[in-house]
């Protein structure tokens, strides 16, 4: 048996998730100490690279925001094999989140419930920690994605966005505007496209030649979806993430007892599989121009599923719950899977 499921199925199984979550990223704060061993050992092949938004990505798989909220662990994140890491989500005030316990592990659908509630040290203490990580020869693309402090009504969400582009746009490879989260109260009405639009020509103007992206959900139809794409196009935005977690909770083999115990908040990983791939499918025929990103995210677990979000006409992919189940090695199994099947990225020697 592999190391990491021995150790999840023995110890980290039985911890509450968010401790667990903070041991792991300690381990992975200290991996650039052995700098070009894990590099060599992790590294994506330069066969992978993609170049979108202006950017040369090491590999399409990245990490999706969610997991480096504050900023601290993209160097030991890129040593072990993700081509870009987006840190946050990152508000204008700092914010403890909700009340624990708020993240629940369903093992045997290997999925996540959460209602962290963008706990975050705020947008301008992460300042500092992501302009040292520029600095580094070696590092992953780094996105940074924005969304709005709790204390912060709905009709002045514009403001609360602008400020922290206006202070994480210029040190940011690009930048992510979530709108989509199931845990802060309101942000998910942002989405109406009357409301959205003041607010993503703001930031647009506030990022300046900044790549801007906005992250959506998966609970919109189709014609939520399409006025969302055309308006993203229509305002000169630079893609899409596709998509945040979802309130379903259809399709689980978890008994229900168990998932009413759980509560409120967003659930991922497997289950939002299908969904994820619909989505996708839906943004490439409203606009199918290769030149505006998508990055597609939900239900991610194999190189195959990255690759059939790639051959589904995803610029780039992300993940993040599976990451809790396959461990430290899991973006290394992803690219080296890749190299398997044969993708070459379009900016590949």
């Amino acid at each position: 048996m592999r190391f990491y499921p021995l150790l999840f199925s023995t110890v980290l199984r039985r911890m509450d998730p968010e401790p667990a979550h903070h041991l792991a990223f300690r381990v992975i704060q200290a991996t650039p100490l052995l700098g070009g061993i894990v590099r060599r050992w992790c590294g994506a092949d330069p066969s992978l690279r993609v170049r979108t938004l202006g950017l040369e990505f090491p590999s399409p798989f990245g990490l999706a925001a969610g997991f480096d909220k504050n900023a601290s662990g993209i160097a030991g994140l890129g040593a072990i094999g993700f081509g870009h890491v987006e840190v946050g989500t990152l508000t204008r005030h700092a914010q403890p989140g909700n009340p624990k316990p708020r993240m629940f592990r369903l093992v045997g659908d290997r999925a996540l419930i959460n209602r962290m509630g963008f706990n975050n040290g705020g947008s301008a203490a992460a300042v500092p920690r992501i302009e040292r990580a520029r600095l580094s020869r070696h590092r992953p693309v780094i996105g940074v994605n924005i969304g709005k402090s709790r204390i912060t009504e709905v009709e002045n969400a514009t403001q609360d966005y602008v400020w922290s582009t206006e202070r994480l746009a210029p040190i940011a490879d690009y930048l992510a505007v979530n709108v989509s989260s199931p845990n802060t109260p309101g942000l998910r009405g942002l989405q109406e496209v009357e409301l959205l639009e003041p607010l993503l020509a703001a930031v647009r103007e506030a990022s300046g030649r900044t790549p801007l992206l906005v992250k959506i959900a998966p609970d919109m139809d189709d014609e939520q979806i399409d006025g969302i794409v055309a308006l993203a196009v229509r305002l000169g935005l630079d893609g899409i993430i596709a998509t945040n977690t979802t309130v379903s909770r259809s399709g689980l083999e978890a008994p229900a007892a168990e998932i009413e115990r759980m509560g409120a908040g967003g659930l991922s990983g497997e289950p939002l599989r299908t969904r994820s791939l619909e989505v996708l499918h839906r943004i490439r025929r409203a606009e199918p121009n290769p030149e505006f990103c998508v990055i597609s995210v939900g239900g991610v677990n194999t190189a195959e599923d990255v690759h059939e979000r790639l051959r589904a006409g995803a610029t780039l992919v992300q993940g993040f719950t599976a990451f809790i189940y396959e461990g430290p090695l899991w973006a290394r199994a992803i690219n080296r899977g890749l190299v398997r099947a044969g993708f070459r990225g379009n900016a590949a020697a």
